[in-house]
């Protein structure tokens, strides 16, 4: 099995276990262990994504108390840096895991490491399910479910696309014809001596 399909799997398996209750607040459990083992990272990376998921439909309600609204906005702000967080982890485990592989001179780098190539699958997979929801969604019209079955084919081919060009990239990366760079994320707006508005405030 190549690490992109393991990897929707997995995805797959903490979205469908998040919305047995669908609450933003409910517990969480992985069911991977131990933590530093790939599918640990991947299923807790995919519950952060699927919880901030909600977070932002809730959040677009017209009618939301403000003061409920700027919690909702916290928790955003928070859950933006765990992703970030779980994205470097994952891409330290690659790290590693090819730290032995010989590099070939002709060696290149990708745009985007493989754990930025696995965050944009564990969206896809969330695009995938709740526009698959919609396509079935009995109280909604015919236009609208074909439309979204429409949507959801198009979602079906990326997620053909995104999986083989993934595995593609670890597979080259294992044989030393590509190598990784990270650059560790530098959000300025969550850091205290870099964000204008907070250093003002010391």
């Amino acid at each position: 099995m190549g690490i992109s399909r393991q990897a929707f799997e997995i995805f797959e398996k903490s979205i469908t276990q998040y919305h047995k209750k669908n609450e933003v607040d409910q517990e969480f459990k992985n069911p991977f262990s131990p933590d530093d083992t790939l599918n640990h990272l991947l299923y807790r990376k995919n519950w952060i994504d699927t919880v901030q998921w909600h977070l932002e439909d809730i959040i677009r309600d017209p009618q939301i108390d403000a003061e409920h609204g700027m919690i909702i906005k916290r928790k955003i702000d928070a859950s933006n840096q765990d992703r970030t967080d779980m994205v470097e982890y994952i891409d330290s485990y690659y790290l590693d895991a090819f730290n032995d592989v010989v590099i070939s001179d002709d060696a290149t780098f990708n745009t985007e490491s493989p754990a930025w190539a696995l965050d944009r699958l564990s969206i896809l997979a969330l695009k995938i399910y709740h526009m698959d929801e919609e396509a079935n969604r009995s109280s909604a019209s015919a236009e609208h479910r074909q439309n979204c079955q429409v949507k959801l084919l198009v979602l079906l081919e990326q997620k053909k696309d995104l999986c083989t060009s993934i595995d593609v990239l670890l597979n080259d990366m294992a044989k030393g014809h590509k190598y990784m760079k990270v650059y560790k994320q530098m959000k300025m707006y969550n850091d205290d001596d870099l964000n204008p508005v907070l250093y003002g405030m010391k």
